[in-house]
């Protein structure tokens, strides 16, 4: 056991775990911040989707001892920036959520594409949002929600 310091969402915390525990479950079971989801444990699905100064990173797969001093964001801060309170009225507007459990990765996924890629296109769109697995199926409402929080009309962004 050994303690670490870390930002999350702006605030510094201090815990006394393992080095190798992952960052998903210091967030959820030593900060009680429960947003961050469960899914796979192997990276694969997004759930666990936090940024890591701004950059999509897996919590369930990062180890706390890695963190050091960069910025931990997750979905309880996304309402803080422009960008993130556009994702959750257009997520809300397209009406995407179905079962719900994949959608703060989802959200986190799309603030940081839209950080990097104002008005992405849709292979932007799906590249960004590629390792976020939506068990409902609801890809399509996914990319219309970021064109709609980017403020792109559809046809702008189609392959052609």
């Amino acid at each position: 056991m050994a303690n670490y310091t870390i930002n999350v969402n702006g605030k510094t915390h201090t815990v006394d775990v393992a080095g190798d525990m992952p960052l998903l479950w210091v967030l959820r079971d030593k900060i009680n911040l429960k947003g961050t989801k469960f899914g796979c444990g192997v990276a694969s699905c997004g759930a666990c989707t936090v940024h890591l100064d701004g950059q999509v990173a897996r919590a369930c797969m990062t180890p706390i001892s890695s963190v050091g001093a960069k910025r931990v964001s997750t979905i309880e801060s996304i309402s803080e920036t422009k960008t993130g309170q556009a994702l959750q009225k257009a997520w809300l507007d397209v009406d995407v959520l179905q079962c719900g459990y994949c959608q703060a990765g989802q959200l986190m996924a799309a603030t940081a594409l839209l950080a990097s890629t104002p008005k992405p296109n849709d292979k932007q769109i799906d590249d960004a949002m590629s390792g976020n697995a939506c068990r409902c199926g609801t890809y399509v409402r996914i990319r219309e929600a970021i064109k709609t929080a980017a403020g792109v009309d559809a046809k702008d962004t189609r392959e052609v």
